[in-house]
């Protein structure tokens, strides 16, 4: 049973343009261009109960507008939505005690305040019960390794720490759906490991439905297996996020070992050098090219070990988004090279 629907979703920002110079700003007081920005466009899809998303895109493509309309935040221009049967901008409070939402860039811990404090803020908002909300803040500042500083001022906190402080809050009242903009914007390497740590057995345990953007594909990597991806306010893929890598990369990767460390100075011939490590090296190679490629490599070297694997998706992503309208890299240089084989 989908717990969020969303049919021909649309939000238009009518947006002031300002002319340079002062005589410029004089007239903007008496006639004022403005131009139509469309930050969601006809954007459709449904996630079903317990599923965890990745919603994925370029800054700009729409990613935290549809988070804040599903959030009841803003109103839309035009569409439909429902998230466990409420539509979310009428801001019914029964659909507030079941969603939360997590944005890496804003906070809501009083930053002067310890984190108990919000934490028992929220408790009165959410009327959560005594004994319940003691046992869930007993649960969370455990999963996550806290408990020792709840009772330290948020300013004090590292960014990691603070990060684990929003996520009990948002978690206190037991949503049954998260929405996670960027959770992990800015945490190092260890930090990034403990906050997925924790999503991931958290949403095991309790099967709450998830949405999660994020431009760290190890996040998107470790937590999700469907990916939507949107950009310029549309969406361009709906589907598992294995199939990302198949349908949007036009290239693999051919790593060979040569029998020593003299690499050969012509491999450009048959796709581009992206790392050198001799006596290893790495080709990116056109998809559809690697038989003939391999062959010709083969034929004309002495080579050890050869491997092919896909591109790293956070590539492919980024590629899909500045890389959209060109051709595929492939030289005539290379087929030259593979007509020598043959």
């Amino acid at each position: 049973m989908p717990a969020i629907e969303v049919r021909d979703l649309t939000k238009i920002y009518r947006v002031y343009r300002k002319a340079e110079g002062l005589w410029a700003s004089m007239a903007g007081l008496f006639r004022r261009e403005y131009r139509d920005v469309r930050a969601v466009d006809g954007v459709s899809f449904s996630i079903d109960e317990s599923e965890m998303v990745a919603f994925l895109g370029p800054n700009g493509a729409g990613k935290t507008t549809t988070l804040k309309l599903l959030s009841g935040l803003i109103f839309p221009t035009a569409g439909e939505a429902a998230v466990l049967g409420y539509v979310p901008w009428k801001r019914e409070n029964a659909y507030r005690r079941r969603f939360s939402l997590v944005m890496g860039q804003k906070n809501q811990l009083w930053w002067d305040l310890p984190s108990q404090e919000s934490f028992r803020l929220h408790k009165e908002i959410y009327r959560i019960g005594a004994d319940a909300f003691r046992r869930r803040l007993d649960e969370l500042t455990d999963l996550l390794e806290v408990g020792h500083l709840v009772g330290q001022p948020v300013r004090e906190l590292s960014l990691g720490e603070r990060m684990r402080m929003e996520l009990i809050a948002a978690l206190l009242h037991s949503p049954e759906v998260l929405l996670l903009d960027e959770p992990t914007i800015g945490l190092d390497v260890v930090s990034q490991r403990r906050v997925q740590d924790f999503l991931r057995f958290y949403q095991e345990e309790r099967r709450i439905t998830v949405i999660l953007t994020s431009h760290y594909m190890k996040d998107v990597q470790a937590l999700c297996r469907r990916a939507i991806i949107i950009d310029e306010g549309e969406i361009k893929h709906d589907g598992p996020l294995a199939e990302v890598v198949d349908r949007f990369s036009r290239h693999k990767i051919i790593e060979l070992q040569f029998a020593s460390s003299d690499i050969p100075r012509d491999l450009g011939r048959y796709g581009e050098v992206v790392e050198t490590r001799p006596p290893r090296v790495k080709l990116e190679v056109p998809r559809q090219q690697i038989p003939e490629v391999l062959s010709a490599l083969l034929s004309n070297y002495t080579i050890e070990d050869v491997s092919v694997h896909e591109r790293p998706l956070e590539e492919v992503i980024a590629e899909m988004f500045t890389t959209r309208d060109e051709k595929p890299r492939q030289s005539a240089a290379a087929a030259a090279a593979i007509a020598d084989a043959k």
